[in-house]
Formats: C-alpha cells, sequence, structure tokens
C-alpha cells in the first residue's frame, strides 16, 4: 500500500517514459525543420519558358565544331570498346 501511494504522490514529469513519449515528436519536427531549410536553401534555379529553344540552339552550335565533342566521342568508343589506345611516340 505504501508504494501504490508513493508513486501517486510524484508528479508527471519525474517519470522517465513520459519524457520518452515526448521526445519522439519533438525529434520529428526538429528534424523537419532542418530538412526544409536544407531544401530551401538549396533549391535548384527556376528554368526559364524558353529552356527548350535555348538548348537547340546550344546543341546546333555544338554540332558546327565537330573538335569540342571529341573527348566525348573518345570515351563513348572506348567504353564500348574495351581497347585502350595505345600513346603516341613523340
Amino acid at each position: 500500500m505504501t508504494q501504490e501511494q508513493d508513486n501517486k504522490s510524484v508528479p508527471w514529469w519525474k517519470f522517465g517514459h513520459v519524457w520518452m513519449v515526448i521526445a519522439g515528436p519533438v525529434i520529428v519536427v526538429i528534424a523537419s525543420v532542418v530538412t526544409f531549410y536544407i531544401a530551401h536553401k538549396g533549391m535548384d534555379p527556376v528554368l526559364d519558358e524558353d529552356y527548350y529553344r535555348k538548348g537547340v540552339e546550344l546543341n546546333r552550335t555544338l554540332a558546327d565544331n565537330p573538335a569540342s565533342l571529341a573527348p566525348a566521342v573518345k570515351a563513348r568508343n572506348h567504353a564500348q570498346t574495351g581497347v585502350q589506345e595505345k600513346p603516341k611516340a613523340p
């Protein structure tokens, strides 16, 4: 009987389980605020309305100068064949 009376006289904040139950949602709220901050701070810029036209113009510019695509073509060919080029002698 004395143990039950002792438990009833202790305030609620003295129980560890109460703080464990409160800590769960508090941690989730803090994590969501941090996640929102990271997402808002590092968001991508908004695209122009005519981004497609600019991309087509860029592709035309690159097609006019095939030398600018040489490293990409060389890497693609190497990836497909797996044969390494022999170094050229000076």
